[in-house]
């Protein structure tokens, strides 16, 4: 199994941001707190599971990956990781913005941007690359879990370079509400969540920051550890 703790780095709107309780609310989950959170009568109507509906994002804390979950390497500690965040938001480069929006991607739900960003990518492969060193290598049992059988040639050559498949061309910015749906259940819970989405009256936003989170053990859901303010 993974060691543990794991850390990411993650995009987090902020503790007071709209769209951080806009996700802690249909999670069931304050990320920045640890509090159980009551979940919206819409979700709860649309799907009376919705519980189970967000159970794999309620371990995670509503958020954007930038660096995939990580155990750390042999002689590195946390507090090396803190100072390593903090140095790297304070390298300038251009802020990302995107125009957000609900839809499905891969059979979940999330918010995502209407289209590419280039210095969203750029971000996301900076991250994923200078905290590899941070980076416990895989085990075997990690390795097998992500199925490289199902993955593309160059996925797969990621998942062995990185630790994670998804990264460099192959990452997707997202931030994630639901669980994988089937098709005839997606469709009720898309235009809910789109409408409560909208409700925020969200034109853009700014990626604008790094976070830190932290889960202990397999039994418990990820923590705010910290974040970090990108320098322009």
């Amino acid at each position: 199994m993974t060691d543990f703790p794991r850390y990411a780095i993650y995009f987090a709107a902020g503790a007071d941001s709209a769209v951080s309780r806009f996700g802690a609310e249909l999670l069931g989950y304050d990320v920045y707190t640890g509090d159980e959170v009551p979940f919206p009568a819409d979700a709860s109507r649309v799907a009376p599971d919705w519980r189970d509906v967000t159970a794999d994002p309620r371990k995670y804390g509503f958020h954007g990956t930038l660096k995939a979950p990580m155990a750390l390497a042999p002689g590195r500690t946390e507090a090396e990781l803190v100072a390593a965040c903090a140095a790297f938001a304070g390298k300038a480069r251009p802020m990302p913005s995107i125009r957000p929006v609900v839809d499905s991607i891969s059979g979940f739900i999330a918010v995502i941007p209407t289209e590419p960003v280039g210095a969203l990518q750029q971000l996301a492969a900076d991250c994923v690359r200078e905290f590899d060193d941070f980076r416990a290598p895989m085990t075997a049992e990690d390795h097998a879990r992500r199925r490289p059988d199902k993955l593309t040639e160059r996925q797969r050559d990621y998942l062995d370079r990185w630790g994670y498949p998804y990264v460099m061309e192959e990452f997707r910015f997202h931030m994630t509400l639901t669980g994988r749906l089937d098709a005839e259940r997606r469709g009720p819970i898309l235009e809910m969540l789109r409408a409560r989405f909208a409700a925020l009256g969200l034109e853009t936003l700014a990626i604008d920051r790094i976070a830190l989170f932290k889960q202990d053990d397999v039994r418990t859901r990820f923590r705010f550890v910290g974040e970090w303010a990108l320098a322009r």
